[in-house]
């Protein structure tokens, strides 16, 4: 298997996944056009992509799936409250997914697994040849039991550090937008994310990226720090999803 991303934070989210001829996306929260360009800096076409997997609703994460879909033929998948929460899907009939209930697009079985978020019915997913094991957990506010009991051994992880928690309650954001980022239904902070880390059983990592890093509330420094503090590594050993180039491809063996 091998993954990439896109692209990941709050102006477009995406993650793509392959494994022999099968080739998924999960979310798809850039343009039509802004999502052709970046597969192709990967190598890769619309017509590659099998299915787009939806986490949740929200504009960063699926903004530029339903026209992906209508142009490409592409399959969506996605939960129904997803569905009826975003009015851009009207008029499409998509494959709905249920929380913790595993399903296969070709080559590769998906686990989508319930998170707590501020959307309808938002899930993360993990994702699995039967031997390789690679999950994608962002967009929750705290990390549940059922969380760490599902992606507790990952071959490779995309794993969200959105703020630091001081920078968050200095900056510039209003009182309720620190409410609901800070909150349970929010965004792990760093310290969150290598709490985490350090609940699962993490020698089995090969690849680690931080995602949905926030341009204003964090920086590099702070969030590879706190997750070093557990990992015991080499600063160069945790990747990151940048907003504007992504993250190119890693091979998970």
């Amino acid at each position: 298997m091998k993954f990439a991303s896109l692209g990941s934070g709050s102006r477009g989210n995406a993650t793509i996944i392959e494994k022999n001829d099968t080739c998924v996306l999960i979310d798809c929260g850039f343009s039509l056009k802004e999502t052709s360009r970046r597969l192709a800096r990967l190598g890769k076409t619309p017509e590659d992509i099998d299915a787009i997997l939806i986490t949740h609703e929200h504009g960063d994460h699926v903004r530029g799936a339903p026209m992906f879909a209508k142009k490409h033929g592409t399959e969506l998948w996605m939960t129904e409250g997803t569905f009826h929460n975003y009015r851009y899907f009207e008029g499409y009939s998509p494959h709905f997914i249920g929380v913790g209930k595993p399903f296969e697009i070709r080559d590769i079985e998906v686990r989508p697994v319930a998170v707590p978020h501020d959307a309808a019915e938002p899930c993360q997913f993990l994702l699995s040849d039967g031997d390789i094991n690679f999950g994608v957990l962002t967009d929750l506010g705290k990390i549940t039991q059922p969380v760490i009991e599902h992606f507790i051994r990952c071959d490779a992880l995309l794993l969200e550090c959105n703020h630091d928690l001081e920078m968050l309650h200095t900056g510039s954001y209003p009182a309720s937008l620190i409410q609901r980022v800070g909150g349970d239904f929010g965004h792990l902070n760093n310290q969150q994310s290598a709490d985490f880390l350090a609940s699962i059983d993490h020698s089995w990592l090969q690849h680690l990226a931080i995602a949905h890093v926030s341009e204003k509330n964090n920086c590099m420094n702070k969030a590879k720090k706190a997750l070093i503090s557990v990992l015991h590594c080499p600063e160069e050993y945790i990747d990151v999803a940048d907003q504007e180039l992504g993250l190119d491809w890693r091979h998970i063996q």
